[in-house]
């Protein structure tokens, strides 16, 4: 794609939300090189909540992550890991410790199309996801994180017919509302989010 919906939302989110400054950071869609340009930032900035976002071309709303997986199987970059686990002494799966289904709750009151999603995929998104959680688990235990999917712009479906996208006022709109969720809930709330299959 030419454009990422994922950063252009950022780029357009205040820089203040419910008194908490938002730290924007533009990370290469590089295994590796991803995870040490964050935790550089993690270093530099200590933040509270580290949330990533990225573009899931396909999806009908905007969709928090609820787990990422200890997988990299890529199939589009040149240097393309297969099957091979992104930290050794990493766990098999992380769960995200954000407010996901209050995340969702909000944007739905607000009439976002959203809903949690329980696939990161196995590329660059599942492996930053990965990553941050397993920096949260071994040195940053205080910090709170997790990946949210974002659908592509209208323009970017012109000749991809039916299917879905999102303008990017809604997309900026609604990861406002999850950060301001992510900053006003210490614990998720319990409420129907599941699939079927």
């Amino acid at each position: 794609e030419s454009i990422n919906p994922a950063l252009e939302a950022v780029k357009k989110l205040p820089d203040i939300i419910e008194g908490a400054e938002i730290i924007k950071l533009e990370i290469p869609t590089v295994f590796r090189k991803s995870l040490e340009k964050i935790e550089e930032n993690l270093i530099k900035h200590k933040p509270d909540i580290v949330l990533s976002i990225g573009q899931a071309g396909g999806r009908f709303g905007i969709t928090p992550e609820r787990v990422a997986i200890n997988i990299d199987d890529a199939r589009i970059e040149k240097n393309q890991p297969i099957d091979i686990e992104i930290f050794e002494d990493g766990k098999n799966a992380y769960f995200t410790n954000l407010p996901i289904k209050a995340m969702v709750k909000e944007m739905h009151a607000a009439g976002i199309p959203a809903s949690v999603s329980n696939t990161a995929g196995t590329f660059v998104c599942n492996h930053v996801m990965y990553g941050i959680l397993y920096m949260i688990d071994k040195k940053y235990p205080n910090i709170k994180g997790g990946f949210i999917h974002v659908p592509y712009l209208p323009f970017q479906v012109i000749n991809k017919p039916n299917t879905p996208s999102m303008s990017l006022d809604d997309i900026v709109k609604g990861l406002e509302i999850c950060i301001k969720a992510s900053l006003t809930n210490n614990n998720d709330i319990k409420t129907i989010g599941g699939e079927i299959c």
